[in-house]
């Protein structure tokens, strides 16, 4: 536990920073970890040998040089990125997210986004000093096309940020309401593509119609999550400018390494993925008999509710705990997700595990 911060060392910090929640990252010592999104996968013995013969032979006295020219363009030939278009990196989609604001803060801008979503969109925005709005989903978590038009006119937003699919529901969007959504949009619009290795659909093959529209992915949800390392592609001139306000060295030697070697290896992660799409295909049903209001997911995570009243949800993940598997309970984070637990995909002897602690605590 903390202590209070001294009265004159509080003077100095943001009294908003000081009244704000850290990202609360839990504690998974001695659980089965199904809070996050990881893919459950290691690398293949054979490959870990590789691989740290690989990042042995890095020149770690070195600041990162050219090599990440490498991994850019590796990046950009893995994603099928468009002619005309460029790349920039992050540590993680968060880096981003949060240099996206940086780059965008002007005086009076502002970010939109739906909700529930990804809570670094708002937290970007405040820690860069500009307003954040969020668009209430509707009680089925698709997009509400009147409302987001409506916010877009009102406040003219510098940033409109759509989850592709969006996090923590798991759903994909309609097309037919981004497409509206994007042309109503008068500042950039990111579409973020985290989950893109489990979804049905990408934006790939239409980001290139705008000079808008970036999209952001990350290698977490490919099977690096470790590795902390995002990518956003966009018209090249635009990337350029974004790209200004990256610190220079942000993407380590052995970071970029690693994520070089894993492209090498795509089909290792590519038939991972493909298992955990399998794996989530077989867990919906299972749940729906368990009596839980289930979403369709296209993402390597399940939004379910649980039944009962106020503080269900809370009372299922204290005993999914006690029975040593740790999911998440999003139940306070919007109105909408009440009583909702979110619950990641994983093998198929983890969600075994998962659906015997799930059906012992409801």
């Amino acid at each position: 536990m903390t202590s209070a911060l001294a009265p004159r060392l509080a003077q100095l910090i943001r009294q908003d920073v000081q009244s704000m929640h850290a990202y609360a990252v839990q504690d998974a010592a001695g659980l089965l970890k199904m809070d996050a999104m990881e893919n459950p996968y290691r690398l293949p013995g054979a490959l870990q040998a590789q691989l740290g013969q690989r990042l042995g032979a890095v020149e770690l006295n070195r600041y990162p040089g050219s090599r990440l020219d490498d991994l850019r363009q590796a990046l950009a030939r893995h994603a099928q990125m468009p002619e005309g278009f460029g790349l920039m990196l992050g540590n993680g989609s968060d880096e981003l997210i949060s240099l996206l604001a940086m780059a965008c803060d002007r005086p009076g801008a502002t970010i939109l986004a739906p909700v529930p979503g990804f809570v670094m969109y708002a937290m970007s925005a405040q820690l860069q000093g500009l307003n954040f709005v969020g668009v209430p989903l509707t009680a089925d978590f698709e997009l509400d096309e009147a409302a987001m038009l409506a916010a877009i006119e009102q406040h003219r937003p510098a940033i409109v940020f759509l989850a592709y699919p969006n996090n923590p529901t798991a759903n994909l969007w309609d097309d037919a309401a981004i497409e509206r959504i994007v042309a109503a949009a008068p500042g950039l619009v990111v579409m973020d593509e985290a989950y893109q290795p489990f979804a049905s659909r990408s934006y790939i093959d239409r980001v290139a119609r705008h000079d808008h529209v970036l999209l952001m992915r990350t290698l977490s949800k490919f099977g690096l999550a470790g590795v902390r390392l995002g990518y956003m592609m966009g018209p090249a001139a635009l990337i350029a400018e974004i790209d200004k306000v990256r610190p220079p060295y942000n993407i380590s030697v052995l970071n970029a390494e690693c994520a070089l070697f894993a492209l090498e290896h795509a089909e290792v992660f590519d038939a991972q993925a493909a298992d955990l799409r399998k794996q989530r295909d077989a867990l919906l049903p299972a749940l729906r008999a368990l009596g839980l209001k289930v979403w369709k997911s296209d993402a390597n995570m399940v939004l379910v509710r649980v039944p009962g009243g106020d503080g269900s949800a809370q009372a299922v993940f204290e005993g999914m705990k006690a029975r040593g598997v740790l999911v998440k309970n999003v139940s306070k984070m919007h109105p909408l997700l009440a009583n909702c637990l979110r619950l990641t995909v994983g093998s198929a002897d983890d969600n075994a595990q998962m659906l015997r602690a799930l059906q012992q605590s409801l």
